[in-house]
């Protein structure tokens, strides 16, 4: 029996080890380091750290490579990947949200990663990026409430067919997600339009006012006319616009026109507009792409009373909760 038992632990610390084995490499996005590399760009290492490196405000634990490259200087974090989903369930939605919320956050938090690196690590020098391209990273993250959503579903991670998905997220749908390939040009079988409410979030009705040489600025071009929306997706978000300027006519996506002004200056494509004393004045709903889970329709949900795995297989159908160590 105590041979048993012996065996029982020594197995459990193994595989506690093996777990903080996985690592992810984040490159740093900040006031300071704003640029990525470009594509296929060759970097040479500057150098690198072990423990911890206070940049901007935020403090980053781990591993820190400096890497040069034709824009300057890059800085890589590698950390255990338990501690770097802690840090972006802290970033993404907050400390005081409901448990299976946050349960639910820690599960596609962990599952993008594991996607990310899965594609990007064979020819990058990182896997993801500390910003909203990938997910948020701020760095070093203690609080009681999110360790305790992380720990309860560790190493657990969606997968279709036993691959692990891309688990598009975002903040607000406005009542009805996304379909990727409106936004993404391209589909996944786990990722579909559904309807769900999120008046709980403060983007689920807003109004921009926005000048029209703030547009014009934003893309480069001058004299606006008029503003007409052209077509919408399939879910009734803004596709395409047609901007008249100076006697001619620009085709601009909604989604490169949101990119253009900035991601919280025109919150959604999910709008209406009209040009008024030289402004115009946007009124819509939800905040970011809209593919994937809801953030606010998942607190939502977790306030009515559901847990985190009716949450995930809500917005990702046809998924599968696996042990990340397995695959």
């Amino acid at each position: 029996m105590k041979k048993i038992l012996c065996a029982l632990i020594f197995t459990f610390i193994v595989m506690l080890i093996n777990a903080e084995a996985r690592t992810v490499k984040v490159l740093i996005i900040d006031d300071a380091f704003r640029e990525i590399p470009l594509k296929n760009e060759v970097l040479v290492q500057m150098g690198k750290l072990h423990g911890d490196l206070l940049v901007n405000g935020s403090r980053y634990n781990g591993k820190i490579e400096v890497w040069k490259g034709t824009k300057g200087l890059f800085l890589i974090n590698e950390l255990p990947l338990e501690e770097y989903v802690s840090s972006v369930v802290k970033a993404e939605v907050g400390k005081n949200w409901a448990i299976e919320a946050l349960k639910a956050q820690a599960v596609i938090v962990r599952t993008y990663a594991l996607y990310k690196i899965k594609h990007n690590r064979n020819h990058m020098n990182y896997d993801l990026t500390s910003s909203v391209l990938h997910q948020i990273y701020k760095g070093q993250s203690r609080d009681p409430h999110i360790s305790d959503a992380v720990l309860s579903t560790h190493g657990e991670i969606l997968t279709y067919n036993g691959e692990v998905i891309e688990s598009l997220y975002h903040s607000t749908c406005g009542g009805k997600t996304e379909l990727p390939e409106e936004v993404f040009s391209r589909s996944y079988p786990y990722l579909q339009s559904v309807e769900s409410n999120c008046e709980l979030s403060p983007y689920w009705i807003w109004e921009r006012k926005i000048s029209l040489h703030e547009i014009e600025a934003a893309l480069d071009i001058s004299d606006i006319e008029d503003i007409r929306i052209s077509s919408h997706t399939k879910t009734g978000r803004v596709k395409m616009l047609e901007i008249l300027h100076a006697d001619n006519v620009l085709s601009v996506k909604a989604a490169e026109l949101r990119k253009a002004l900035g991601w919280k200056r025109l919150p959604s494509t999910k709008f209406d507009s009209a040009i008024t004393n030289g402004h115009v004045i946007f009124e819509g709903k939800g905040y970011g792409h809209g593919v994937g889970l809801c953030q606010w329709c998942a607190l939502q949900m977790a306030q009515n009373g559901m847990n985190y795995k009716d949450i995930l297989a809500f917005f990702y159908p046809g998924t599968t909760i696996a042990i990340n160590e397995n695959l």
